[in-house]
């Protein structure tokens, strides 16, 4: 004769089960559980550690993004994006879930899509400064997108240190950036909120040391300054601390649910994975950006003593901003400080909810700025359509 096990005793069984199956999955093939870069890309440009991406055409009708339908735009527009990629962070967060995924939204809002991808620096690259980003490589990488997409036009999207790579090469000169969106993108660091006064202080106690000693970051081997990977993690992860202790714990209540497992793995390859500094880049960010400020100051952070006060002036391109209301490492005032050097018409500032990461790929992105970008690239993307309505 069956025994009947009561309703409870299955479901706590069952509740066991999950959770071991799911723990055991975290803990010993984390890789599997990781949802991200599902959306198909062409590698069009490849040198040393960089590389550019083409995002192709969507093959379907319809996408999903944090369960609503998006219609998929067969007609590209006429002026490609570039997504330009900060530092320090891995690919994964610009198509971190396969319903959360900027590429493939943007992708399907009808934008020829291209992304920069400045790889893994390595001792070899210590020698990359602020400057080999945006002067040296990107007149280089955008050459490839121009040829490959048929449009001299372009429009540049940069987050964090992208922003400021996108702004800081349109400022060289090039006049066929049509429009730049900039997502927490610094600019004037003494003005950053309580980090600013760190900032200032840091700056003080410097120019004392080279006035009393001589001592210049700069004149220092740039190999002692090269910030690894797991250490951008963790200062990352101590811009909010209570909040990264508390999803390992929320991991721990979750672990029946598969579902969330997923998605704190797949968030967790992300900041558990971030890259390194080269050296000669961390020199210029206490240098340039942290001491002397110069980007504050109207100038481009150039190492090249020809190069030296070289203005930070923006004439031509259309500009949209956006800020994180709880962004404690870029705060609206760094960034908005840059709109004293722009002299187009076209500017716009958008304050959205969310931290540094979250204006960025948060689960409210898609609905708080994603959809506004897209709107106001639109607009701004079809200049024949624009000439032929006006």
């Amino acid at each position: 004769m069956p025994v009947s096990v009561p309703g409870p005793a299955r479901k706590a069984a069952r509740y066991i089960r999950h959770t071991s199956r799911n723990a055991r999955t975290r803990l010993l093939d984390p890789a599997s559980l990781v949802e991200a870069e599902r959306t198909p890309y062409e590698v069009i440009y490849e040198e040393d550690i960089v590389r550019v991406r083409y995002y192709p055409p969507l093959d379907v009708d319809h996408i999903t993004v944090n369960g609503e339908q998006v219609t998929v735009q067969k007609q590209a527009h006429a002026t490609p994006l570039v997504l330009v990629s900060p530092l320090a962070v891995n690919m994964y967060i610009y198509d971190l879930f396969e319903q959360r995924s900027l590429v493939k939204y943007l992708r399907a809002r009808g934008f020829e899509l291209y992304l920069i991808d400045w790889g893994r620096p390595d001792a070899r690259h210590n020698h990359y400064t602020l400057s080999t980003y945006f002067a040296d490589w990107m007149p280089r990488l955008l050459a490839q997108v121009r040829q490959h997409s048929g449009s001299q036009k372009l429009s540049l999207h940069g987050w964090s240190f992208g922003g400021l790579f996108s702004y800081a090469y349109t400022a060289l000169g090039d006049p066929d950036i049509a429009n730049l969106v900039l997502l927490g993108a610094p600019c004037d660091y003494h003005a950053n909120g309580a980090l600013g006064k760190q900032y200032q202080r840091l700056a003080r106690q410097m120019r004392w040391m080279e006035k009393r000693f001589g001592f210049k970051v700069h004149n220092t081997r740039k190999r002692y300054w090269r910030s690894p990977g797991w250490m951008n993690s963790l200062a990352f992860k101590l811009t909010n601390p209570v909040a990264s202790v508390q999803g390992y714990v929320d991991l721990v209540r979750n672990l029946h649910d598969a579902e969330y497992v997923r998605s704190h793995t797949t968030n967790g390859a992300f900041l558990d994975d971030m890259v390194a500094y080269p050296g000669a880049v961390v020199q210029d960010i206490i240098q340039h950006l942290w001491t002397d400020n110069v980007l504050g100051n109207g100038e481009l952070p150039l190492q090249d003593s020809r190069k030296r006060n070289v203005p930070l002036q923006l004439n031509n391109a259309s500009v949209l901003m956006i800020c994180g209301e709880d962004d404690p490492i870029v705060t609206k005032d760094c960034s908005t400080a840059l709109l004293k050097q722009v002299h187009s018409d076209d500017v716009t500032v958008r304050d959205v909810p969310g931290g540094h990461m979250g204006i960025l790929g948060g689960s409210r992105a898609p609905r708080e700025s994603w959809q506004a970008i897209s709107d106001w690239l639109a607009e701004r993307s079809n200049p024949a359509q624009a000439q032929r309505s006006a």
